[in-house]
């Protein structure tokens, strides 16, 4: 039995990774602080004898007693909501926390992989995004944190697999959506769907020209595992090439919702990208991946479960996502 390390198994992707695992017949080991995770998420298999969980920050030493044949990086602030307030825990994840695990891997001749993102793109001068693109950000803007962390990132984990020869593997995740994203943790699409169920007014920030690619959270999973298990240390972009505008958006959201709201525009964010398309030809050529799942269908499933959830979490307000970073 193959035994795989998730951080970040108690969000939104390392719970589906942790659920993945276990189909796959391994033994997962699941690591979360909590911070921004939460234990609903992976609650249906603490009953399993193949699943464990520590309660412990990345970012400080990592001791995992026994073999260990894979090590999933997951753990960091995805949201603007979270890397916003708190922005030194993001850096911290990505750098000491990633450190860590690579020190890990090695110490347990593990092969690691790290969930990067299309942020590293920041926004982007070239459409669509191709891995061998470097990139548009801003080092010292308020999205800095997340952006200059995950790149970061990349740089060790190539660092440990050229100089100490970890197997490594990078995947660039790109807007994904699914069950257990929390509602409203300040990404588009739970913000939408989140104003729709409240009867809300849907908030569109700049004009709307901006384009996304939204993947379901299923195919990505796919992706991710097939990488894992390929020979290629590079990075692979894994999302969903079908771009959108925002507005465009907005109105599958109030279609799909069956909602008489309009849509309402205000300023743009600091540095907010205003393309973001993977290029996934790697992804097709290396894997042969790409997602299966349509827009349309991955909605209604994403939906109907934010519609299952408790009033309290409906109308729980987190902190303002872009308060004091609005372009003036």
């Amino acid at each position: 039995m193959k035994r795989v390390l998730i951080t970040g198994a108690a969000g939104f992707l390392g719970s589906h990774l942790c659920d993945r695992f276990i189909k796959e017949g391994c033994h997962v080991i699941a690591m979360d602080n909590l911070i921004t995770g939460n234990l609903k998420n992976i609650e249906h298999l603490f009953k399993l004898k193949e699943f464990e969980f520590y309660h412990h920050d990345v970012s400080k030493y990592i001791h995992i007693p026994g073999e260990l044949d894979y090590i999933m990086h997951f753990a960091s602030p995805a949201s603007p909501i979270d890397y916003l307030k708190i922005p030194i825990q993001t850096l911290k994840v990505s750098s000491l926390g990633t450190h860590n695990c690579l020190g890990l891997a090695k110490a347990k001749g593990a092969r690691m992989l790290i969930a990067s993102t299309s942020e590293v793109y920041g926004d982007p001068l070239v459409h669509p995004q191709t891995e061998e693109y470097w990139g548009n950000v801003n080092p010292i803007g308020p999205r800095g944190v997340y952006d200059e962390a995950k790149r970061f990132q990349e740089a060790i984990t190539m660092a440990y697999h050229r100089y100490h020869g970890v197997e490594t593997r990078i995947v660039r995740i790109f807007n994904t959506y699914g069950p257990r994203m929390r509602l409203n943790d300040g990404r588009v699409l739970p913000a939408f769907i989140g104003q729709a169920l409240r009867g809300e007014d849907l908030t569109v920030f700049g004009n709307g020209s901006q384009t996304r690619s939204f993947c379901y959270v299923d195919d990505l999973v796919e992706g991710i595992y097939r990488l894992l298990l390929s020979d290629y240390a590079e990075p692979v972009n894994i999302g969903n090439p079908d771009e959108i505008t925002i507005s465009q958006f907005a109105e599958e959201i109030i279609k799909l919702t069956g909602t008489t709201q309009k849509v309402i525009y205000k300023d743009l964010p600091v540095d907010d990208p205003m393309q973001r398309q993977p290029n996934i030809d790697k992804a097709r050529s290396i894997l042969n991946w790409e997602p299966k799942v349509n827009r349309a269908e991955g909605l209604k499933i994403t939906y109907d479960y934010f519609k299952s959830l408790p009033d309290e979490e409906l109308y729980k307000k987190e902190h303002n996502t872009f308060e004091g970073y609005i372009k003036k």
